[in-house]
């Protein structure tokens, strides 16, 4: 009896110590992996071909656990590259103008000028495109000027250009480095003094001069207002004397100054575009224009250059009006606005409304009659011979012996 129970308690022993065992593998087997989960976050996959792990319960009951397979650690997960931020969404572009050739005989257009002369011809390029019968010469010069000859001589390039026949119609916008001190006749001027006015009045009909000469039609266009309001104030005098100098010489002025202010009539950044949409005008040195600002200034010289190019070349031969007058032996290039006008008036053929008729103090009578050299008597006024004006059909005849006759 005794042996029996004692070896029932060897077994109960065996089992308790089997269990033990079994519970500190299992702790044993664990520990390193939670460890491993919460440092590296790795996970240990199984193969597909591994039975299932052995548990207490098998072990207890004595059924033998089948031989374990390799557990093979996966690697760590990588993370998938991290994408470049989205650019983002800008406005949709206008699609770029299917460009063609340009005819062989098409008109030449030369932009001359500073930098604004730069953008300009740009536009110019995107406006008339798809026209083969005008081709735009870019023309102008950085930092460039009519004070700085000695930086380059605007004066002597024209002469160049001229004599190579390179163009046949000149757009000019300059003037936005010329508010420095000028050397001319081996003295110094301060910018804007009467020394530099003479100066710079002198370079001005110089190269209009040329253009003249050579009978190229000319459009100059105005300089735009400037943020800065010292600057701009400047500027606006230099335009000012550019517009002296253009109807002087008979040129095409095209003055865009009030294009580009706001309703204050100041500078103004923004303002309406070709298609009347509110747009950026100016580039943030608020001296330059911006692309659009530079479309809506080639938009204006479309409209005056239709005076000279109507899109199957230049057109020269116009009939012209001076023949048979004192001016016809003036010097002029074509028609040239308001500059021809003046000749016109020269010549008599044209009488502006502002000018009072040189005979305004005469009484316009009748055929048949004669003017009144004695003037009249209030009653006369009143009762108007027939054929005045104001007789309206039943004036008094002036043969009448009426004593309110028209004295003869």
């Amino acid at each position: 009896m005794l042996e029996r129970e004692t070896e029932q308690l060897d077994v109960s022993m065996k089992r308790f110590f089997l269990v033990f065992l079994v519970c500190l593998v299992a702790l044993t087997d664990a520990t390193p992996i939670l460890a491993q989960a919460q440092s590296d976050e790795r996970v240990l996959v199984a193969q597909q071909s591994e039975p299932r792990r052995r548990t207490l319960f098998d072990l207890l009951f004595g059924e033998e656990p089948a031989p374990r397979a390799p557990v093979q650690q996966s690697q760590p997960r990588q993370s998938a590259p991290a994408r470049a931020p989205a650019p983002p969404a800008s406005a949709a572009l206008p699609p770029p103008k299917p460009t063609i050739d340009k005819a062989a005989d098409a008109t030449r257009l030369a932009v001359f000028g500073d930098s604004l002369a730069i953008d300009l011809s740009r536009a110019l390029e995107r406006f008339y495109a798809e026209d083969p019968n005008l081709v735009v010469l870019g023309q102008g010069v950085s930092s460039s000027g009519f004070v700085r000859d000695d930086y380059f001589d605007w004066n002597g390039a024209l002469a160049e250009q001229i004599a190579e026949d390179s163009f046949d119609i000149a757009v000019v916008i300059i003037g936005i480095n010329d508010r420095q001190e000028i050397r001319a006749n081996g003295q110094t001027y301060p910018a804007l003094s009467e020394g530099w006015t003479n100066a710079y009045q002198s370079r001005l009909n110089g190269f209009l001069g040329q253009l003249r000469a050579a009978r190229k039609p000319v459009i100059w266009l105005g300089l735009p207002p400037m943020s800065r309001s010292e600057y701009s104030a400047a500027i606006t005098q230099i335009s000012a004397l550019q517009k002296l100098a253009a109807f002087s010489a008979g040129a095409e002025f095209l003055d865009i100054y009030d294009r580009f202010v706001g309703e204050d009539g100041r500078y103004s950044a923004y303002g309406p575009d070709v298609s009347g949409q509110n747009a950026l005008m100016r580039k943030d040195d608020g001296i330059h224009f911006s692309s659009a600002g530079s479309d809506k200034v080639a938009f204006y010289i479309s409209q005056s250059i239709r005076t000279f190019y109507r899109g199957g070349g230049i057109s020269l031969a116009i009939a012209d009006p001076l023949n048979g007058t004192d001016a016809a032996s003036l010097l002029r290039p074509p028609y040239q606005g308001l500059g021809q006008i003046r000749l016109l008036e020269v010549a008599g053929a044209v009488i502006p409304l502002s000018r009072v008729p040189q005979r305004a103090n005469d009484l316009v009578m009748a055929a048949g009659t004669q003017p009144n050299t004695q003037g009249f008597s209030l009653e006369q006024l009143f009762k108007a011979p027939a054929g005045r004006v104001d007789a309206f059909g039943v004036g008094i005849s002036a043969d009448s012996p009426d004593e309110t006759a028209v004295p003869q």
